[in-house]
């Protein structure tokens, strides 16, 4: 299968990068290079991009797409990496950085990686398929408890307890093994009413699912942060997140770049001596407009934050 991804909030993205074309620029979630193409157009030959991502069908459709541009560079990784993977590459600082958090179109779609409850396939949602560890092991190894708190972490799934329950009742029977199996599961432990309503009654589960395989919400605070250490001054970070969580992790920690401050609000001064690394460019989260929704309704969700080094 083609790795295909159509790009959210492209044109926001670019604008709100404000590119320099001789600049030094992060894609630290290549995907269907979308973005990364946009970038590449608005470089001279003395720009440069580097695309990071965790998945090898990622990076060799990127290398495919983008063979055109001599000033592009791929890296398999994960971008919670940032700084060791510049370090690699001997750039100190760069001009811009951008992630989007959502799951690829590709992914979604490729009913073997077991991502969409909407396909059957194998119990998996690995981005990383090196990685052994996938969500066949979560649903059948973890425990109740384990399971109920993150579908309601991270699904924020009310049913959580009722679904976690009825995981460890099926699985006692027997082996969990696909996405239709837990699909069905998930299905009989939501009441009829709320089934009807709303969204798939499944994809608060296997968003929660998800997001503990690839350790998606763990480790990206620090990503931020250290994404921001790496930006030149006036240079800029933008994120696309797909969920609230991820959303209220980039608003919070980029208010907390901003406003650095520990001191008791009654000090007339600061005296704790830490200083503002970042200017938040978008006081309120960049949306799709109705076209974009038309074209692409999987926009829905999407929130573009922008940021700038000081």
């Amino acid at each position: 299968m083609e790795f295909k991804h159509v790009s959210v909030l492209l044109n926001q993205c670019i604008e709100g990068l404000k590119i320099k074309e001789d600049g030094i620029y992060v894609d630290c979630t290549l995907g269907g290079a979308g973005h990364s193409y946009e970038i590449l157009k608005c470089l001279s030959k003395n720009g440069r991009l580097i695309g990071i991502d965790q998945d090898m069908d990622a990076i060799n459709a990127a290398k495919e797409r983008l063979k055109e541009f001599s000033n592009f560079t791929a890296v398999h990784d994960n971008f919670y990496n940032i700084t060791n993977v510049l370090h690699s590459l001997n750039i100190e600082r760069v001009d811009g950085i951008l992630m989007d958090l959502g799951v690829s179109s590709y992914q979604l779609d490729e009913a073997s990686r077991g991502f969409s409850y909407m396909h059957d396939a194998p119990l998996d949602m690995r981005m990383n398929r090196e990685n052994s560890f996938s969500a066949f092991q979560i649903v059948n190894e973890y425990s109740e408890k384990q399971l109920e708190d993150i579908i309601k972490n991270y699904g924020e799934e009310r049913f959580a307890k009722r679904i976690s329950s009825f995981i460890v009742k099926n699985r006692e029977i027997k082996t969990i093994n696909t996405t239709f199996e837990l699909v069905d599961i998930i299905k009989s432990a939501i009441p009829a009413k709320f089934r009807r309503e709303g969204p798939h009654p499944a994809k608060r589960t296997f968003q929660a699912i998800r997001i503990e395989v690839n350790k998606e919400l763990e480790i990206l605070k620090n990503a931020i942060e250290d994404s921001v250490q790496k930006l030149n001054t006036g240079g800029r970070i933008a994120i696309i997140t797909f969920h609230s969580l991820e959303d209220r992790i980039v608003k919070t920690t980029f208010k907390k770049l901003q406003d650095p401050c520990e001191c008791p609000k009654e000090f007339p001064i600061c005296i704790c001596g830490k200083e503002s690394m970042l200017n938040i460019i978008t006081k309120r989260p960049i949306e799709a407009d109705e076209k974009e929704l038309s074209d692409n309704p999987r926009s829905r969700s999407a929130k573009l934050r922008v940021g700038e080094r000081i």
